[in-house]
């Protein structure tokens, strides 16, 4: 007999007193559903008292959202295109809706009343990584100082500098100067410390460039493919867990932040997935900051029934999604976890397969509730 649990949408419910980092995941990012319920939540939590959102999106591009949502100049579609990373921006009308209600939000309150934006994520793609340049360059001027940074950033940016150790130039001569100009710098900002707020851009800029050298000089390593991954998404996940600790350091004085992304980067326990054959595993970001904030860090998994959009069919009754299925509407969420087992409908589409996480017992060890939605929204409302 299926037993009955408690479900509720009032988010008040699954946060507690000592929350200071409230993480919210989705199984995809192949549908929409979870961002906009995301921003529903993020409403509710406003009114709680959370003051900032952070979202697994480029922690540099963000910056300019941030100061868009203050009341900055711009118009609302370059921000979309130049705020986000990995087509976020422009391709997701849940996040423009949320950008454009945080500004109309703001319009008129006091700085400690207003709502701040925050990507979290790494500047890299899945394949690629920028060159570190103009982050390197934006610290130089904020320092005034005369040093040419001038290097081919087509050389550093193409696919084959991250899948081919003979083609990057993480080990090379150019990259050894750069880490070396950029260390310096880091070193004389810190020297200047102060508290205004173009004082930690540059910082943030330069810990970005700093850990995209890093990054190319692990594309460089003379290691096997499955290795150079595993080490690829532990640096992504451990630069993910440094901006959220960042992040918290700022906005403490503020109010508590709500967190999305994918569950691969919030949950506790480590994370895993298959990636050019190999099966890769490494520590998550919610993995790294959990044993640092303790009970100040809540994380609730989103689960997801079927979406046909996306070719995501009815799950079966003995899956855990399947058991969600018969205790909710249309969503909700629950601190009473599932008996089952893991769904292996994800078609003969190999993008579903590789890009939907399906619940399981290991997720499911790794949060502190679920957020099931039992059929997936469109792109629109």
């Amino acid at each position: 007999m299926l037993r009955l649990s408690h479900m509720s949408q009032d988010i008040r419910e699954f946060i507690t007193p000592f929350t200071e980092l409230l993480g919210f995941g989705e199984p995809t990012h192949l549908e929409h559903a979870h961002t906009w319920i995301r921003n529903e939540l993020f409403e509710q939590l406003a009114g709680l008292g959370f003051r900032s959102i952070a979202l697994e999106t480029c922690r540099i591009r963000g910056l300019s959202v941030n100061d868009y949502v203050h009341g900055g100049p711009g118009d609302l579609d370059t921000i979309m295109k130049e705020g986000f990373s990995h087509t976020f921006g422009e391709n997701w009308p849940a996040n423009r809706e949320l950008v454009q209600w945080m500004r109309e939000y703001n319009a008129g309150k006091a700085p400690r009343e207003r709502l701040s934006f925050h990507g979290f994520d790494f500047q890299t793609e899945t394949t690629s990584a920028p060159s570190p340049r103009p982050y390197l360059e934006h610290a130089r001027d904020y320092l005034s100082e005369d040093v040419d940074l001038t290097t081919d950033d087509e050389k550093w940016s193409r696919d084959e500098a991250v899948l081919d150790l003979t083609q990057s130039p993480g080990r090379s001569e150019e990259a050894i100067r750069l880490r070396e100009i950029g260390t310096g710098m880091l070193r004389r900002l810190h020297e200047r410390r102060t508290t205004d707020e173009a004082w930690a851009r540059a910082e943030t800029y330069l810990v970005a460039g700093l850990s995209l050298l890093q990054y190319h000089r692990e594309c460089a390593e003379p290691s096997p493919l499955g290795v150079r991954l595993n080490r690829l998404c532990q640096l992504r996940d451990g630069v993910m867990a440094r901006n959220l600790l960042e992040i918290r350091r700022a906005e403490a004085a503020n109010g508590p932040t709500f967190v999305f992304g994918h569950n691969a980067h919030l949950q506790r326990t480590n994370s895993s997935m298959e990636m050019a054959g190999e099966r890769i595993e490494w520590f998550s970001a919610g993995a790294l900051v959990a044993p640092i904030l303790g009970d100040q860090y809540t994380v609730i998994g989103g689960t997801l029934g079927r979406n046909d959009s996306i070719g995501l069919g009815e799950p079966d009754k003995a899956t855990f999604e399947g058991r969600l299925q018969d205790r909710f509407t249309t969503w909700g969420i629950t601190k009473d976890k599932p008996e089952g087992a893991s769904r292996t409908d994800t078609g003969a589409d190999p993008m579903l397969a590789m890009a939907y996480f399906p619940l399981d017992q290991h997720l499911m060890d790794g949060v502190d509730a679920l957020l099931h939605i039992r059929v997936g929204r469109p792109a629109t409302r």
